[in-house]
Formats: structure tokens, sequence, C-alpha cells
């Protein structure tokens, strides 16, 4: 299933233009340097939509991405920066979300774009991986939890 919705989100439904702009606008603020951590986050959600019913887009810090000072620092400044724009694009993407959802052919690909929403409205530090990785963190995240009310009750 999972290829299907790739594969019809590609062709009849144009994904990849969704994925290519995207990717271009991440250029545009890689061009601007201290855009570069809002750029790296475009660039993965750029690949998530590549494939959005196999990836999904989660923070850096869920998988233990650890970062520098100097660049945590510039993603805080970024990202401040980056609200304007960010709100622009959510609700563009809640405009798009809308109108994808009143076609009833279109709600898989109002369903990727709401999936996209945070990303949207904030790139800085996001990664995009496999279902199966978040699924499995996911897995171990509630074992962890188990773990902790067995400890306390």
């Amino acid at each position: 299933m999972k290829t299907l919705g790739n594969i019809l989100w590609h062709f009849p439904f144009l994904g990849f233009v969704q994925a290519a702009l995207t990717w271009l606008i991440g250029l545009v603020f890689l061009i601007t340097i201290i855009g570069a951590p809002i750029a790296f986050g475009l660039f993965e959600h750029a690949k998530f939509l590549m494939a959005p019913f196999s990836k999904s887009m989660v923070k850096g810090g869920e998988i233990g991405k650890r970062t520098g000072g100097v660049w945590r620092v510039l993603s805080i400044i970024t990202t401040i920066i980056y609200i304007p724009f960010g709100i622009v694009l959510a609700v563009v993407n809640i405009i798009q979300i809308a109108i994808q959802f009143v076609t009833i052919i279109n709600i898989p690909v109002a369903v990727v774009l709401a999936k996209s929403l945070g990303t949207y409205f904030n790139p800085v530090g996001k990664k995009c991986i496999s279902k199966a990785v978040k699924d499995e963190m996911e897995r171990r995240s509630a074992s962890a939890e188990l773990d902790r009310l067995e400890k306390a009750g």
C-alpha cells in the first residue's frame, strides 16, 4: 500500500513538483548562510516528499542527534527569523489541505500535506526517516514508559 501511495502521490498528484519546490526554497535559504539550518530542514522535507507514505519527519533530538554550541545558537536565531516565513507557509499549506479535502479524490494528498505542516512551520533540526525506524522509536519509547510505570507502581 505504501508503494502504491507513493506512486499515486507522484504521477497523478505531481508530488515530485512539491518536493522540487521545497528543495529550491531550501537552496535559496542555503545561499543566505544564516538560513543554513532552515535549508537543511527543507532538504530533509523534500526527501520526505519523494516518498511520503513510507517516510516520516522527526525532530533531530528524537533520534539522538547532537549539535555543537555554535550550530545550536545559529539554529535558535534562524528559527526566530524564520517564524514569519513559517507562518505564511503553514497558512498556505492549510489552505491547500482544505481545498484537497473538498475534492474527495485528493484526500491522500491532503493527508501528506497535513503531516508536513509542522515541518513547514519550523524545519530547523528535522530529519527524514523511514516509517520502520519511526515505528521502532515509538515502540522503544512505549517500552521505556512501561518500565517507568512498573517501577513507580
